[in-house]
């Protein structure tokens, strides 16, 4: 139906070629033109936001009703999230909309200091090792290609060491390694970086014009 399917095509494209050509435009009406999308933005992914809640929600609380393995976790989902809520709208008694005075440690900030950075820091520290894991499996030494990235991994991780720079004394010259390392960085690192980036910056222009052209339209639903 046309207003399911040309209404929306009409306005994404609209938009899209507005908010691209006002970059090109040095005209007062274009700055404004930019602060009224970008609030626009933040309005629209306000909603987001609490779709996404209700959507984490729904998840753990099927979880719970079905009791599928790991079900209990998914009450503390409910606690910490009904715990910090609760906290926030108290604000230290003065209600969700006037500000304590400032330099004021609130339950939240409590809450967030105590609990979530502690849970943060335990998630990333736990990652190392399936990080190490995952090294040990990718830099095994199979053909020159994994050669050259296990030396070059090797050196990198050495150069950052305080070791490095004994053993370079021994060589003659502290600073040896941490200048290899710097280069492998600088060059070789780098270049294959930036080469990533392009495809990815390419990837995402020729994604921004089948949507505008209509020729991607699964954000519509559907799956068309």
């Amino acid at each position: 139906m046309w207003y399911k399917r040309t209404i929306p095509l009409i306005l994404v494209f609209a938009i899209g070629v507005a908010a691209f050509v006002q970059e090109f435009v040095p005209a007062p009406w274009a700055g404004r033109f930019r602060e009224n999308i970008t609030l626009w933005f933040q309005i629209i992914g306000s909603f987001a936001l609490f779709i996404g809640l209700y959507s984490l929600l729904h998840m753990h609380w099927t979880r719970i009703r079905r009791q599928t393995p790991g079900w209990a976790y998914s009450i503390f989902v409910f606690l910490a999230a009904g715990g910090m809520i609760a906290v926030g709208l108290y604000n230290e008694g003065k209600g969700p909309i006037i500000d304590v005075a400032q330099g004021t440690r609130t339950w939240l900030d409590r809450g967030y200091d105590y609990l979530i950075k502690p849970c943060t820091a335990t998630i990333y520290s736990s990652m190392a090792f399936f990080m190490a894991s995952a090294a040990f499996r990718t830099f095994r030494a199979r053909n020159t290609a994994a050669v050259l990235m296990l030396v070059a991994a090797l050196v990198v991780m050495f150069g950052r060491v305080p070791v490095s720079e004994v053993l370079g004394g021994w060589l003659g010259d502290p600073e040896m390694f941490s200048r290899i390392t710097d280069v492998l960085m600088k060059y070789p690192n780098l270049a294959a970086k930036r080469a990533i980036m392009m495809g990815i910056s390419l990837g995402a222009i020729a994604q921004s014009l089948r949507i505008l052209l209509g020729v991607e339209r699964s954000y519509m639903g559907g799956g068309d």
